[in-house]
């Protein structure tokens, strides 16, 4: 497929990428930023190593995979409804790109990347400011950033609701076939990988042996765990 049936040149300076993922290999770009790029195709697996469905996740839990690095985390929610569908999203020079929207029958099943945008609080073992809110819990149904209380609707790509971020999570781009079998296949929006392994190196040697090995690309699958399985604490100020 030919890189014209991905991007689309709206106005004098911006752009939209519209992706079907797993068909490219390569990274594709929106004006003068990545707006996606593809990181391997990685099957989705629950702790016993069997394949994950969105059947098996339950409705507006906090999940968490490693992807794409085995050092970068990021969530899996299973939302009570329907997301929107082609959300125009920017990024903080203004560039825009398009999210699809969630995916599975009922459209419900989002992931993003668990480093948040604004200063790169994450998502790591020992603790997550940054938590789904369910039915019930204040802030709900948004992506809480507690690091500086920002708000993020999952629904709509996480685009900020509340707070100093200038642009959403980047989403993890996910397929599921026709069994049912989970896949990240890639990365679309800004994400913040390089700043992230730049400034966290103490933490990569105490949860994952350094740097290096946080750094290694998630291949072949990736476990799916409860957030609360995964990381020591979850603080929600």
């Amino acid at each position: 497929m030919e890189r014209r049936d991905f991007l689309k040149v709206v106005g004098a300076g911006a752009a939209v990428v519209i992706v079907k993922p797993s068909m490219i290999d390569q990274t594709l770009y929106a004006d003068d930023g990545s707006m996606y790029k593809a990181y391997g195709k990685v099957k989705l697996v629950n702790s016993d190593g069997n394949m994950m469905k969105i059947s098996d996740l339950k409705k507006e839990e906090n999940y968490v995979f490693n992807y794409p690095f085995v050092g970068s985390t990021c969530m899996l929610i299973n939302l009570p409804k329907k997301t929107a569908k082609e959300v125009t999203l920017k990024n903080e020079f203004g560039v825009e790109y398009l999210w699809k929207g969630g995916i599975g029958e009922n459209q419900t099943l989002v992931s993003y990347s668990g480093i948040c945008p604004h200063q790169l609080t994450h998502i790591n073992k020992q603790e997550s400011f940054i938590s789904y809110r369910k039915k019930g819990e204040k802030f709900s149904g948004n992506i809480v950033c507690d690091g500086h209380t920002t708000l993020y609707d999952p629904n709509r790509g996480c685009k900020v609701v509340q707070g100093k971020a200038q642009q959403p999570f980047a989403s993890i781009v996910m397929e599921e076939d026709a069994d049912g079998t989970l896949w990240a296949v890639g990365v679309l929006g800004p994400e913040k990988f390089h700043d992230f392994f730049k400034n966290f190196r103490r933490e990569f040697k105490h949860q994952f042996g350094g740097k290096r090995r946080a750094k290694k690309k998630v291949t072949s699958k990736a476990t799916v765990l409860l957030m609360s399985e995964y990381t020591e604490e979850i603080i929600q100020l």
